[in-house]
């Protein structure tokens, strides 16, 4: 199917697999490819637009001269964007309930004596900035 080793098909495979992508939800367009390439790139659609329809994610690959590899190329790295994207989303949850978690967390004494003294010394520089009191 592509023109690449046996390993890196069966590679694609199994990570379509893990990630749960099916060729059946792939939509592919070919189009005229764009940049240096010669005659082959004004004459033949090389560059390979694939979108995953269940996430609406798109990608384009017009790396190489030929449509064949351009088509691995494409899943390879839709692959790597929607794995990216499920990751991401992880992260963010993650780092969300840590947040959380920070500030639900007490301080200890002796940060709080420092917060307050931070705060007096604040008080103090502003009480000092205020225009001085007209007693009649």
């Amino acid at each position: 199917m592509f023109p690449v080793s046996a390993e890196k098909v069966h590679a694609l495979e199994a990570t379509m697999h893990r990630l749960g992508v099916r060729e059946e939800d792939l939509e592919e367009h070919f189009i005229r490819a764009r940049g240096r390439g010669g005659q082959n790139v004004n004459k033949v659609s090389t560059c390979v637009v694939l979108r995953h329809t269940p996430t609406g994610l798109l990608v384009r690959c017009e790396r190489e001269r030929s449509q064949a590899l351009n088509r691995f190329l494409a899943r390879r790295l839709l692959l790597e964007k929607l794995e990216a994207q499920r990751r991401g989303i992880a992260d963010a949850a993650a780092r969300e309930r840590s947040r959380i978690r920070r500030q639900k967390r007490r301080r200890s004494r002796r940060a709080q004596e420092k917060v307050l003294a931070a705060k007096r010394a604040h008080g103090e520089k502003k009480a000092a900035r205020r225009p001085p009191a007209i007693d009649d």
